[in-house]
This record gives structure tokens, sequence and C-alpha cells, in this order.
């Protein structure tokens, strides 16, 4: 995932801009794993092989 993603990304169950990263693991200047956390409704979205999972966390 390319940072300047961060600019455009809110939250899926409140809308909420912007998230928190919590990265784990970059690759090339990229973020390969960690996590993606809403400050207002605490949600959680997992950053796993470059690509965020934004669905909300009910629908996993």
């Amino acid at each position: 995932m390319k940072r300047q993603l961060l600019d455009i990304l809110a939250c899926p169950a409140c809308r909420h801009h912007p998230l928190e990263l919590k990265e784990t693991r970059t690759e090339g200047g990229e973020i390969e794993e960690g996590s993606l956390t809403c400050p207002r409704c605490h949600a959680t979205y997992p950053i796993s092989g470059g690509i965020p999972d934004m669905l909300p966390p009910q629908d996993r």
C-alpha cells in the first residue's frame, strides 16, 4: 500500500478521516503489513500483502 493512499481513505463504518496507520513491515517504501485504525469508532482494518482490507468489521 502506498503511503499516499492515507490521504483519501476513510473509515467505511463511520466515514471518519484520517485513519491511523500502524506499520509492521515495509518494503521498497510501500507498506506490506500493518493495520489502519479509526480513532472515532475504533474499527481496525488489516493490511496484508500490501492490500488494506477495508470491509467493515461486521462484514468480514
